[in-house]
């Protein structure tokens, strides 16, 4: 109950008194839609000013609320799917007092994290994990002889995965005791088959029913030919059930299904709940939700407001100011282009058709596009198949998802010489969604790959520049890499500028140190040369857009001529572009120093872009003050920091989250 209110006092929210699950299990029906109400205001608030995920979440309040009532967190462990759904379960667990730090640098993460809390049993970020996950709970549990329940929670964008598919079978075989929910935010049902299969869930899910149909098993074993009878029985189930709900795939697989039903029913779904709660084995519950449920502009446009930057609530109007085209926009521009003038050229994304930048080409040439669903492996394989046919296809996908298509892109791509453009987005540091999305790694493993070119432009134009390349290129597969956020300005309608294979470009020449700089580093690195340069040091700064093949006769020169070369990347460190500077200096015997500057050999937290850069020392800054260390006599750091505030001042074409 609420407390009393003294004159002049404000009234305490019914959410501002929950701080464990245990406190919603005291509500009455009407508290606890009020909680759904206040609940969904909160979100709303926070993701406004914070961006987030939104639609996602407000769309799956009344059912985290249904399970933190019926079931005992921590004990029962609830795996969320990707976990972008995740912020009521946070605001029920404790975290209520943290949520205005949510996806802020040493805040709250934006998913599920089992540093964070007991009631996070398995972290996520990234789709289709949580019937596998939630299964080895499960099995652990029963080996271990503990009693707890295990419930997955996975929406039907997740199930399109194949690993989704793969927990499904070994789930339904396994006999584990374990509920999947299948969170419906799509599918439209009508109201008469609506209404049947709400009958028919609560009639199979009664406790009644379940009782008798035990009893009924029971005494059929008495009789003859038990076997014949038993199996007309559980026949006759699934006929009528496969007739009335959409559930009988999952029944082949080895789940008993029930639903759909109404997700924001709180009555409906707690009953429902309570008396699946008894049942044994693996069982899956389908319940409909309405993506955005509760914010009109959320509805109305599930997709834009599914993960938002800060906005307007009352007006649902983004608060950034984009003074230039994004690289996702300049990709997708550039490969209708591409489109026009070469028929082979077709696009796949797995689920990304707005965040890729490939909406225009969607509208535009319907037939060569294809979205696979969340479904990275085969869409690399279906490229593959493309490829083989003689097209052109473009796969266009976030740096930290290709992590999941890795073996495709070595047995089923290279391995084949196959022509296959992966078009790597977010590349690098990606800022508030955290670890579970930065692009630290792909630098890393594509290089290692035979037969694969690795590409990573400067800006805009370069990245249009390698587009037509890789469109270009017969050879086997072609993989190029950009960051999230603005490029400086280009005319996208410009003329292409011929990229030779493996050729990098000199910027600005220098003498006793090179920075060869890669990507998103370039720019910084001009600037700090340009500070340098006003010191009295003249430091040289190369653009080594190809990765792989690498300029072996500059890079040579370079390495002979000069005391030091300073590699700079955002990508891990390990493995990555210093790491193959280093390996070509120590195979020819070069005597010149390198020194590397770029992600750290560890997860890095979430946070502001350039604030996690700065951390790391990829800005300006960190590149004069380590170009500092190598060369001397050292300038005081007073007029250092002058001369980077007026260099600030001065330019930025510099890229902006």
């Amino acid at each position: 109950m609420r407390p009393k209110v003294k004159p002049n006092q404000k009234m305490t929210t019914i959410l501002e008194t929950v701080s464990s699950p245990q406190d919603i299990k005291k509500l009455t029906l009407a508290q606890l839609k009020q909680l759904a109400s206040e609940v969904r205001e909160r979100i709303l608030t926070v993701v406004s000013k914070n961006g987030g995920h939104l639609a996602s979440n407000l769309g799956a309040v009344e059912l985290t609320l249904a399970l933190h009532l019926i079931y005992d967190s921590p004990t029962d462990k609830i795996v969320f799917d990707v976990s972008h759904q995740s912020y009521t379960h946070k605001l029920l667990t404790g975290r209520g007092s943290q949520f205005d730090t949510l996806r802020l640098h040493r805040g709250i993460s934006g998913f599920t994290r089992r540093q964070e809390s007991p009631h996070d049993p398995f972290g996520a970020g990234h789709a289709s994990t949580s019937i596998s996950a939630a299964l080895g709970l499960a099995s652990a549990r029963d080996q271990q002889g503990e009693d707890y329940h295990v419930i997955a929670v996975i929406g039907d964008g997740a199930l399109t995965g194949g690993l989704a598919f793969e927990g499904l079978n070994n789930a339904g075989t396994s006999g584990k005791d374990l509920l999947v929910i299948l969170n419906d935010n799509s599918m439209s049902i009508s109201k008469n088959v609506g209404a049947f299969s709400k009958y028919l869930t609560d009639l199979l899910t009664d406790q009644t029913y379940n009782k008798l149909k035990a009893e009924v098993w029971k005494l059929t074993g008495k009789l003859k030919q038990a076997s014949r009878i038993r199996s007309a029985v559980q026949s006759l189930e699934e006929s009528v059930k496969g007739f009335l709900v959409p559930g009988v795939i999952f029944e082949r697989l080895g789940f008993r299904y029930f639903g759909p039903i109404d997700g924001h029913n709180l009555e409906q779904l707690t009953k429902t709940l309570k008396q699946i709660k008894k049942l044994k084995g693996p069982i899956l519950l389908h319940v409909s939700t309405i993506k955005g449920k509760g914010y009109k502009y959320a509805e109305e446009n599930a997709t834009h407001f599914h993960g938002v930057g800060a906005f307007d609530k009352v007006t649902g109007n983004s608060n950034s100011i984009k003074a230039s085209l994004s690289y996702s926009a300049i990709f997708g521009e550039t490969l209708v282009r591409l489109a026009r003038e070469d028929p082979r050229v077709v696009a796949i994304t797995a689920a990304m058709t707005t965040g890729t930048g490939l909406a225009k080409f969607a509208q535009r040439y319907p037939k060569r596009f294809y979205d696979v669903g969340i479904a990275e492996q085969h869409a690399s394989t279906f490229a593959a198949g493309l490829a083989a046919a003689g097209l052109k296809p473009f796969f266009a996908v976030y740096s930290t998802f290709l992590q999941r298509a890795l073996d495709q892109a070595i047995h089923d791509i290279a391995l084949q010489r196959l022509p296959v453009v992966f078009a790597i987005d977010r590349a690098g540091i990606v800022g508030d969604d955290g670890p579970t999305h930065h692009g630290c790694f792909d630098l890393t493993y594509l290089r290692m790959i035979p037969n694969t070119v690795v590409i990573a432009p400067k800006d805009g134009e370069e990245l249009r520049d390698a587009l037509k390349f890789a469109a270009d290129w017969r050879e086997g597969p072609v993989a190029i890499r950009y960051p999230r956020g603005s490029a400086p300005d280009i005319d996208i309608e410009a003329e292409f500028s011929g990229m030779e294979v493996g050729s990098w470009q000199i910027l600005r020449p220098g003498e006793g140190l090179v920075i060869l700089a890669v990507g998103s580093m370039v720019y910084p690195s001009v600037a700090a040369s340009e500070i340098l340069s006003e010191q009295g040091f003249r430091v040289g700064v190369v653009n080594c857009r190809f990765v792989k093949p690498l300029d072996e006769k500059l890079l040579s020169d370079i390495l002979s001529q000069n005391k030091h070369v300073l590699t700079m990347e955002e990508n891990s460190l390990a493995g990555g572009f210093g790491s193959a500077v280093s390996e070509f200096s120590r195979a020819r015997s070069f005597n010149c120093e390198i020194h590397s500057l770029g992600i750290p050999d560890e997860f890095i937290p979430h946070g502001d872009r350039n604030l996690l850069l700065k951390e790391m020392g990829l800005d300006t800054e960190g590149i004069v003050n380590l170009s500092l260390k190598l060369l001397s006599p050292q300038p005081s750091k007073s007029r250092v920091s002058r001369q980077l505030r007026l260099a600030r001042s001065r330019r930025e074409k510099t890229v902006d989250e």
